[in-house]
């Protein structure tokens, strides 16, 4: 997956697939991988800026983890 968007042109993947980071070696890579840790649409809204952060922050190669805590 990472392959193909890296060959498309993206800089980045979003993802909430928690076992990519296991499953794909960024070494030599274009492409960062962000992983949200909720994938739930209201409580990622309420905390864009981590992901804007991130996002920011991210470099060909990375993997980060975006926190996004359960909330009721």
């Amino acid at each position: 997956m990472p392959k193909a968007a890296e060959d498309s042109g993206f800089e980045f993947l979003i993802s909430t697939d928690k076992n990519i980071r296991y499953q794909q070696n960024l070494q030599g890579r274009r492409i960062a991988i962000i992983i949200l840790g909720n994938s739930k649409r209201p409580a990622v809204h309420r905390h864009i800026d981590r992901m804007i952060d991130a996002v920011n922050k991210a470099a060909p190669g990375t993997y980060a983890e975006v926190d996004i805590p359960y909330e009721n």
